[in-house]
């Protein structure tokens, strides 16, 4: 497996443009919790040991795979990531217990804003989204947004410097 510079360095070099990444830190998040709505719909009421009730759906799977994911390649990332989806999860819960018209009108609303707001980014940066060339690009994103709002507060000084030298500053 690769290491989370690696990982953040390839998706770097398609974002070196700040409007770009500008555009990602609302795009990317509003794809997450369209997805996460999107597979919040079907959903079991299960009883689950120590918890009781709990609602178990895809989206409960993805948010689980997901943030081990993140957390094997950075634990205080995978860690903040992993408290932000699980909010993103929690809401995403009462967009799915909408009907359904309204359910997918929301969802796939947001699913195409998201989407939009990416493509403006790639547009002002004059190249194609990492997943294009690289599908685990859609799972690094959210990550890379997290790692570029860390390093705006003056977090994680040293994997910036490693990204930077792996695909060079932002362009400013």
């Amino acid at each position: 497996m690769k290491t989370l510079e690696q990982y953040l360095g390839e998706y770097g070099q398609y974002h070196r443009d700040p409007r770009n990444i500008y555009t990602h830190y609302a795009g990317i998040p509003l794809i997450v919790f369209s997805v996460f709505c999107l597979l919040s719909k079907p959903a079991l009421l299960t009883d689950v040991l120590l918890l009781g009730e709990t609602i178990v759906s895809p989206a409960i799977v993805v948010w689980v795979i997901g943030n081990l994911f993140y957390f094997k390649l950075d634990k205080k990332l995978g860690s903040v990531m992993a408290l932000i989806t699980a909010v993103m999860v929690y809401f995403a819960q009462s967009v799915a217990a909408l009907g359904v018209i309204a359910w997918l009108s929301v969802s796939l609303g947001i699913f195409v804003g998201g989407w939009a707001l990416q493509f403006v980014g790639h547009h002002f940066e004059g190249k194609k989204p990492a997943f294009v060339d690289d599908i685990m690009g859609l799972a690094i994103g959210p990550l890379f947004v997290l790692a570029e709002v860390a390093f705006e507060m003056g977090l994680r000084n040293k994997l910036k410097q490693d990204i930077e030298q792996r695909c060079g500053p932002i362009r400013h």
